[in-house]
């Protein structure tokens, strides 16, 4: 098939490594950025260990090293765990498994731009259920059953939610999971940006019966450079599958970046703890802002992640808006990436310094109020 054109990484690619480098980055939606020198002196590890590391394949799961790190994180076994190329990887895979003829997948609306053409590439159709503004972007378990059907063979649930920031009650995931079991139905939680909250911090879903998870480093760990995620699956035959797909598409991980993924993972404290202090100091600043210009913008607070995604209460396209804040140095996302127009996507979790700034620029921006594209 042919994919549709990919606008997020178009946008991000024409602003995020141009020259001179944008001054503000509020479109990323990872947190801030780590060097491998800033990594590597975290406990004092010479960086000249890498220089031991053999640079041949990786087992097509993933070093055990690594695998009992990440089975940490969520305390599971970790046979339970199967590394792969980000996240990205990990659905891709999913949706393999999902893939037979006339079968469909159910997915949350807004999503990921990647999502619906990467399940299309599989053959499968695509259902969804919205995250309303009118409740919140509350998640709701009957919602999500309502657009499953018997051609369903795979339910994703993302959760803090991109780009909304919307996290799934427990109670209800919980009761979503059994639902589905009863209809033999799996259901994917994608939880990249676990454990980032601000309020409660809910369980990872890893444990519940029939429950799959994904997750990778790039988005609350703060490493996306690493290309490093994973499932936890503790069905073995789906696993089994899962590794020779694996195995087929990118025979397997770099024994380089799988040995640095690890020294974070030793490392995770100070990892999280800078990416939940940026975050919580910019979520703030972002909630003044979103008070200030309550006569233009509508907007919810996210309970989790690192990214918003406020709207122009004209309903107005936030494209030239965009490009008006991309000329005065301020990157955000506009809506029409995520197929919704009147919003766009704000990133908080990657700028360490200088959010104060952005938001005055922005601020100036949105007084000109531009309608059209120039």
């Amino acid at each position: 098939m042919r994919l549709p054109v990919f606008l997020l990484d178009r946008w991000l690619s024409a602003y995020e490594h141009a020259v001179p480098e944008m001054r503000y980055n509020l479109a990323s939606s990872a947190g801030p950025d780590w060097t491998l020198n800033d990594l590597m002196s975290l406990a004092g590890e010479p960086l000249a260990a890498l220089g031991d590391i053999r640079l041949s394949y990786a087992p097509a799961q993933g070093s055990k090293e690594l695998r009992t790190l990440v089975a940490r994180l969520y305390d599971v076994d970790p046979d339970w765990v199967a590394l792969t190329t980000g996240a990205s990887e990990a659905l891709v895979a999913e949706y393999c498994l999902a893939s037979e003829p006339g079968a469909s997948i159910v997915l949350p609306a807004p999503m990921y731009p990647a999502m619906v053409p990467m399940a299309q590439a599989w053959g499968l159709k695509v259902a969804t259920y919205r995250l309303e503004r009118a409740s919140g972007f509350a998640y709701s378990a009957d919602r999500v059953l309502a657009a499953v059907d018997e051609t369903t063979r795979l339910v994703v649930v993302i959760t803090p939610h991109n780009p909304t920031g919307s996290v799934i009650a427990f109670g209800e995931l919980a009761r979503l999971a059994a639902q589905l079991a009863e209809r033999r139905i799996p259901l994917l939680v994608d939880e990249v940006y676990h454990p980032l909250y601000f309020g409660t911090r809910p369980p990872s879903a890893a444990k519940l019966p029939n429950a799959v998870v994904v997750s990778d480093l790039s988005k609350a760990f703060s490493l996306p450079g690493l290309r490093i995620g994973w499932v936890i699956e503790p069905d073995a035959e789906r696993r089994e599958r899962l590794v020779d797909l694996r195995s087929y598409i990118s025979v397997s991980g770099s024994p380089l970046t799988e040995a640095v993924a690890a020294y974070a993972l030793r490392n995770v404290e100070p990892i999280l703890g800078r990416l939940n202090g940026v975050a919580r100091a910019n979520l703030s600043a972002l909630e003044q802002f979103m008070g200030m210009h309550r006569a233009d913008l509508g907007w919810i607070s996210p309970t989790g992640g690192t990214v918003a995604f406020p709207w122009l209460l004209d309903e107005r396209d936030t494209r030239p808006l965009c490009r008006a804040l991309a000329k005065e140095g301020v990157l955000f996302a506009p809506g029409d990436c995520f197929d919704a127009p009147a919003h766009f996507r704000i990133g908080f979790g990657r700028l360490a310094h200088g959010i104060d700034d952005a938001l005055q620029i922005a601020s100036q921006v949105l007084r000109r109020a531009p309608s059209s594209d120039s």
